[in-house]
């Protein structure tokens, strides 16, 4: 793959949390979680998103909802749990999005907020329709997510580079 080669990222929020009495990273789905992962593994196979790789973050929530998406997409890919993407801000997501190796055509990064839509509004520079326009009306819901395609190097990735070509909310009105 050529480092001008078109390249997709796909940003996917966890899926909606408990509150129970653990730590912040041990916390598990709540049941509307588990639901809403797997519709969103659904709509992300059935959009024909076929991850090269996922960065999925060592959160509870975040291993969980990545469980439940892979579970419903055809094939299931490299996964790396990556301790960094807890608590991530956008700097620090954009840093790992340049370390992506160039062999790498389409990534998914399942991670929190308010890391995946800072870096979700930072990428696009432009839009489909008015798939922009709704996710800063709406924000970036549990279990939402985000695709960007952009050409170039993983370690050209800055603001603006990309297009956000689909944005999903499990619950949109």
């Amino acid at each position: 793959m050529s480092v001008d080669s078109p390249r997709t990222i796909v940003l996917l929020r966890h899926a909606k949390a408990d509150w129970p009495a653990v730590a912040d990273h041990e916390r598990p789905l709540a049941e509307r979680g588990r639901t809403d992962a797997s519709v969103a593994g659904r709509r992300l196979a059935d959009a024909g998103v076929a991850p090269d790789l996922v960065l999925c973050s060592t959160a509870a929530r975040t291993r969980e909802t990545w469980k439940l998406a892979a579970h419903e997409m055809p094939e299931r890919p490299r996964t790396v749990y990556e301790e960094r993407l807890y608590e991530a801000s956008l700097g620090d997501l954009l840093a790992l999005l340049n370390e992506t190796p160039e062999d790498i055509g389409t990534l998914l990064v399942v991670g929190h907020n308010p890391g995946v839509h800072a870096l979700s509004d930072a990428l696009a520079g432009s839009a489909e329709a008015d798939a922009l326009a709704r996710m800063n009306r709406g924000g970036f819901p549990t279990a939402a997510f985000a695709v960007i395609t952009f050409s170039g190097s993983w370690k050209s990735v800055e603001h603006g580079v990309g297009r956000l070509t689909d944005y999903w909310v499990p619950h949109e009105a």
